[in-house]
């Protein structure tokens, strides 16, 4: 019996099947599906891309996977020097692993002992954002701030390691004055927290929380396992304010494959880089590095360099934002878009209850969550496609 995730398994409905995948579309036995959620969002490029099924294809004639403890391959070294590359600044030593969520906690276990390396022992706590969600993990759950995780907090209580505050200015300094010696890393879902209810901040809190670390000798973490490779309209966010840690996922296999990436700058890997074998990251992933994810991640990198995936997100946004102007209804809070993700969150969460199976008799697969219904399609959707899921959306309100 499969237990299926974030579900009463008493109560839950039962899933759809799907029997085939192809471009932006689910099957089912009896429905063609757009996927308005790209997976998770993940799926980038559609379902059954044929240079991505190359990619895995090729590799796989010569091995599907190899440790990388003492051993090492291509697909590893080229995804690696690819993305030392590709992304911003120094950010160019990369630890492998095989999902979000352990991404992110290789990356908190970076920050903490790279103050422990120093012998700067009193630095154990994590500065964090109100409504985080960095994966489902212990330390992760710890540091995040979703409400489906709170009975953590009932069953150890508060942290005394993890503080949590709103995307205000006022808000950070005052964290940053009372903590600063006591904290290792600031960790942020950078513009955008998606689990957390797709919610979007300036700039200006990343600008000032860059700041505010160089000022403190504090490490900045970004966790862009859902907003890299294009989500928020940038292409990373760390292309406009540079972290210490960058996490990827999620995208970054174009959805085939579970794997992820923590990629440090160069003053974080010295902090490791020593003769003391006590000072090495004792951390490793069975999966890290498999040859099948880096074949086609790398291939999913360059499909998103030489299609001009950026555009294709500009036109996303423009679209979205031309379909949803005006819309209004007294059941919504607020409409939100940036990038490839728009929000509609409504007052009462009934209001939403039953869109997925309405939007699945209209040809759209769509996962509403809590108060939010929410779109993150893939960025090869065309515009008679994403304007049918738009269209749902709101057709739910005046149904």
């Amino acid at each position: 019996m499969i237990w299926y995730p974030y579900e009463q398994m008493k109560t839950m409905k039962t899933p759809y099947k799907i029997v085939d995948a192809e471009g932006v579309y689910l099957y089912t036995e009896d429905q063609k599906l757009i996927d308005s959620v790209s997976s998770w969002w993940s799926v980038i490029h559609g379902y059954k891309h044929p240079q991505l099924n190359e990619a895995i294809e090729t590799q796989l004639k010569k091995f599907a996977h190899v440790m990388l403890g003492g051993l090492t391959h291509e697909s590893a070294q080229k995804l690696s020097d690819k993305l030392q590359s590709w992304l911003p600044g120094d950010l160019d030593y990369c630890f492998f692993s095989d999902s979000g969520s352990v991404a992110v906690e290789v990356a908190l276990k970076m920050a903490l002992q790279y103050y422990m390396n120093r012998g700067e022992t009193g630095r154990t706590m994590v500065l964090a954002l109100e409504h985080a969600y960095h994966g489902d993990t212990f330390k992760t759950m710890e540091v995040g701030d979703d409400e489906d995780y709170h009975f953590v907090l009932n069953a150890y209580g508060e942290s005394k390691y993890v503080v949590h505050i709103p995307t205000e200015i006022q808000a950070l300094e005052q964290a940053f004055e009372q903590y600063h010696d006591r904290l290792n890393c600031m960790i942020v879902e950078p513009l955008l927290q998606g689990a957390g209810g797709m919610r979007m901040y300036d700039v200006s809190f990343l600008q000032r929380a860059r700041q505010l670390c160089d000022q403190y000798g504090v490490l900045l973490i970004f966790d862009e396992v859902a907003t890299g490779f294009g989500r928020t309209g940038n292409r990373f966010v760390a292309d406009l304010v540079l972290p210490d840690i960058l996490v990827l996922g999620k995208a970054l296999t174009g959805g085939y494959i579970g794997h992820a990436a923590t990629v440090a700058n160069r003053r974080v890997f010295e902090g490791f880089y020593d003769d003391n074998p006590e000072h090495a990251l004792m951390h490793g992933p069975t999966f890290m590095g498999n040859a099948l994810a880096c074949s086609v991640a790398l291939k999913s990198i360059e499909l998103f360099e030489q299609q001009d995936y950026m555009e294709k997100i500009r036109r996303i946004e423009e679209i979205t934002r031309r379909e949803m102007e005006g819309f209004t209804d007294p059941r919504v809070k607020e409409v939100r878009i940036m990038g490839a993700c728009v929000c509609i969150e409504v007052y009462d969460p009934e209001t939403i209850r039953g869109y997925q199976q309405f939007a699945y008799e209209r040809g759209v697969f769509s996962r509403p969550f809590l108060n939010y219904l929410y779109a993150m399609v893939p960025y090869v959707i065309q515009e008679e496609e994403l304007v049918k899921v738009l269209r749902t959306m709101q057709e739910w309100f005046i149904k």
